[in-house]
């Protein structure tokens, strides 16, 4: 077997499970604000598109994927970004959802050794860390701490981290904070890469969740032609139709960038055999030409972020993130002993923080946060609100009591 098997960690829904184990809740309708799954409906003409392409069913799909979809996420992808091209020969490949591209990535860029790095945000999406440790390279993980925007402070990583870094993973809008990094600060990253030579792969699923029409949050590789730089050297974006169409189980996505890195990663991914089927790639076609469901799907968590944060004003350290559809609401008491408390007496599930990162030199920084995903329904949304500003109250009833005691 595979000895880096033994260095992944439980993901943290099954610590989630084993810290409800024995917990009962209460008879009221249960409320999930744990995973970030859309709950949206997906908009119709996919499903169409599906329906109406079953005879390709009988066709292998390509790895590079059809012309179409390539030109399709070309379009898009240039106007959002204001990229001035994005070869869909050279720059482009679909992928199956960006957590398997993530993953797959690290396998291709990353050359084993015992001084390798694969640098990271903390708290961060776990397929960061299994993807470095599987391919045969250390975890160095930067914390993300409220003074610096909930961003890592990259002026205090050390040289020798960059020295051996090969691999840096960034996400923004970030998992799951929803801060968005600046092109400024973007920029600073491109030059680094340069100088020491490793590779940049941004998260970019949520790119497409924010609040402000006129201010979208800046990509990689809009930071790249800002500098003139469309080749995107060293520069790699990851995106997703789950988040922004709310098609989670298409598992339809892209990567984009830096030519060169793509050709190898064409290459692997022609072994791996993780090609898209041709009716889901015709089926992305429609929804990457289309923006109209993207908007009013916008408008929808705006609508759930002002209720929500309405309710929990005054009761909790939260407010409107930069972008996503995540609260990271800071606790008033242990993060695990937070959300166990809401499940068992609301019936409200939400995720830790500290089950999102990990500890260095004694700090973790996702510890006294949690998580919320701002998926379900607005009626819901609001009543795990009110569920939860209970609790808290509750909380503080029993803390001055004690305190009285």
């Amino acid at each position: 077997m595979n000895p880096h098997l033994n260095t992944l960690q439980a993901y943290p829904f099954e610590k989630l499970r084993v810290l409800f184990d024995g917990t009962t809740a209460p008879s009221l309708s249960p409320i999930a604000l744990s995973i970030g799954e859309p709950k949206h409906q997906s908009p119709a003409f996919v499903s169409e598109a599906i329906s109406e392409n079953l005879d390709k069913l009988s066709n292998y799909p390509t790895t590079k994927g059809i012309p179409e979809l390539r030109q399709a996420i070309s379009n898009w992808a240039c106007k959002r970004f204001h990229l001035p091209a994005l070869d869909p020969e050279t720059q482009i490949l679909p992928v199956n959802g960006t957590r398997e591209a993530l993953f797959a990535f690290a396998q291709t860029v990353v050359s084993a050794s015992a001084d390798a790095l694969v640098c990271s945000p903390n708290p961060f999406y776990q397929i960061y860390e299994g993807a470095a440790l599987l391919a045969g390279a250390r975890p160095e993980f930067l914390a993300c701490r409220p003074e610096n925007g909930f961003i890592p402070d990259f002026n205090a990583v050390s040289e020798n981290v960059w020295q051996r870094c090969q691999l840096l993973f960034i996400c923004t809008p970030g998992n799951p904070s929803g801060a968005v990094m600046s092109s400024q600060q973007l920029q600073k990253l491109i030059a680094l890469a340069d100088q020491y030579d490793f590779v940049i792969a941004s998260d970019e699923c949520y790119s497409e969740l924010y609040f402000d029409e006129a201010s979208p949050p800046t990509g990689l590789l809009q930071a790249c032609a800002e500098m003139d730089r469309t080749d995107f050297r060293r520069c790699v974006v990851f995106h997703s139709l789950s988040k922004r169409s709310n098609l989670p189980g298409l598992r339809s996505g892209f990567v984009a960038g830096d030519a060169a890195i793509l050709k190898d990663f064409l290459l692997y991914r022609t072994y791996h055999g993780c090609a898209m089927p041709v009716q889901h790639q015709l089926a992305s076609v429609a929804a990457w030409n289309d923006e109209t469901h993207v908007i009013a799907n916008r408008d929808l968590y705006r609508q759930k972020f002002d209720e929500v944060l309405g309710i929990l004003d005054g009761c909790l350290d939260v407010s409107l993130p930069d972008a996503s559809f995540y609260l990271w609401a800071k606790t008033p008491i242990a993060d695990t002993e937070f959300a166990r408390g809401l499940f068992a007496q609301q019936h409200v599930t939400v995720l830790p923080g500290s089950y999102l990162s990990r500890e260095v030199d004694g700090f973790n920084p996702g510890a006294n946060y949690v998580r919320m995903a701002l998926v379900a329904e607005p009626e819901q949304c609001a009543e795990a609100a009110r569920r939860i500003k209970t609790y808290v109250q509750s909380l503080n009833d029993q803390s001055t009591k004690g305190k009285q005691g």
